[in-house]
């Protein structure tokens, strides 16, 4: 009862502003003869301060709790006479994505629907469908698109739920809508095969990313500075050296080459004339680095064969252990670059480091047959002594793992 005394005491010193009145839920706990309960009461508080702004952006913002509605917080501020335009919904939209506030931006673009003097864009229905598969999942994303008039299926909406199906790594999902989008007619930019070549590139599929380019090359899109870099980071993963000197190449060519076009090349060069290097390119890559935008290196494993190529271990310890600290989920493909860069150096010790973290890795298994493939291309590649010393190691991390699964179960056997 203290407690409630003190809030009660509390909320009777407020100096009640008439402007707005912001609501909130506070929990008391309370005795009875029986037990311990938790209520809660509503307090209805006023905010005194005259600094907040009275506009709709604001009274959304305010709702702090996800079951508070944004749809009954616009029309209160339309029954009251003010106007709403699509461009400022658009903006406080994308302002709730930002904030991660994904509710109450599906309920904004949930309003503009319900009017009918509003003419939703293609931008509209595809940033619905993002959010949808983050409120309430794929299943449901997938559904709307399929219930959209036929005038509203165009290559952003497509895009958008490939977006989704390759975000949650539905291999299948995402090749069955990728061939309905070829066989639409419809126009698409490289950005859609942006899409299915980044979740090749995801779940270590690089050999498929190949196939993507032909279909690009066929339906004649030109691609961007994104499809560039997945490709060669495709055969990067893949140690194909020839292969990123034919793509360097063919950039090189490409009318709608410009200036981060050039720097991406001159970064990608290094790796392929690495033997050449002197000290002071080495110093103009981490420059060039820096002036890099995080679109133009979507994947970890170039940029570490890239220092790799340079000699630089320093910086391929910097980026995986970077890699390693960051919320994403490891898979095999992000192991395989940086095996190889060690494997490049003579780092054996390392290499063993790096295989221990796979093995014991919670959100990825190991993969042997990846490390063969991985064997295979050393040797491929003319290092055979390499590749030996690879499988090698191999053997030896296989025989530890066995030798303690072994002595574990000896234990739990003993234990019964």
């Amino acid at each position: 009862m203290a407690a409630r005394s003190l809030f009660l005491h509390l909320q009777r010193r407020i100096i009640i502003n008439t402007n707005y009145c912001t609501k909130f839920n506070v929990k008391f706990f309370t005795s009875s003869s029986t037990s311990d309960a938790l209520r809660s009461e509503n307090l209805d508080i006023e905010d005194c301060s005259p600094q907040i702004p009275d506009d709709l952006k604001s009274r959304i913002f305010r709702l702090r709790l996800p079951k508070r509605s944004a749809t009954n917080i616009i029309q209160k501020w339309v029954n009251e006479g003010n106007s709403v335009t699509l461009p400022e919904l658009r903006h406080i939209s994308r302002e709730l994505r930002k904030s991660h506030r994904y509710k109450h931006a599906l309920e904004i673009t949930e309003w503009m629907v319900s009017q009918n003097e509003f003419k939703l864009s293609d931008s509209d229905y595809a940033a619905r469908l993002d959010l949808m598969t983050k409120v309430f999942g794929i299943d449901a994303a997938e559904r709307y698109f399929e219930g959209l008039p036929h005038d509203a299926k165009t290559n952003e909406t497509y895009t958008a739920l490939l977006h989704c199906f390759a975000g949650a790594k539905l291999i299948d999902k995402a090749e069955e809508l990728f061939q309905r989008i070829k066989d639409s007619g419809l126009s698409f930019s490289a950005i859609t095969f942006n899409e299915i070549m980044t979740l090749y590139m995801s779940v270590g599929q690089v050999e498929k990313v190949y196939s993507v380019i032909e279909d690009l090359k066929n339906q004649k899109v030109a691609p961007d500075l994104f499809t560039y870099n997945l490709w060669i980071s495709s055969c990067a993963a893949t140690l194909n050296i020839d292969g990123v000197r034919s793509i360097l190449s063919e950039m090189s060519q490409d009318p709608n080459c410009d200036e981060s076009w050039l720097r991406y090349q001159n970064l990608a060069s290094i790796y392929v004339t690495a033997g050449n290097l002197t000290s002071s390119e080495s110093g103009s890559l981490v420059e060039a680095e820096k002036s890099t935008t995080q679109r133009e290196w979507i994947t970890y494993d170039f940029l570490i064969i890239l220092h790799a190529g340079m000699g630089n271990k320093d910086m391929v310890d910097q980026v995986w252990q970077s890699l390693r600290m960051t919320k994403q989920k490891m898979i095999g493909r992000n192991y395989v670059p940086v095996l190889s860069s060690y494997l490049m150096l003579g780092h054996i010790e390392e290499v063993g480091e790096v295989i221990d973290q796979w093995k014991n890795s919670t959100t990825s298994i190991f993969d042997n047959a990846l490390c063969d493939r991985l064997a295979e291309a050393f040797a491929e590649a003319g290092y055979t002594e390499k590749a030996e010393t690879f499988r090698s190691l191999l053997e030896e991390k296989a025989d530890i793992i066995d030798e303690s699964k072994r002595h574990r179960a000896a234990i739990v056997g003993k234990v019964i």
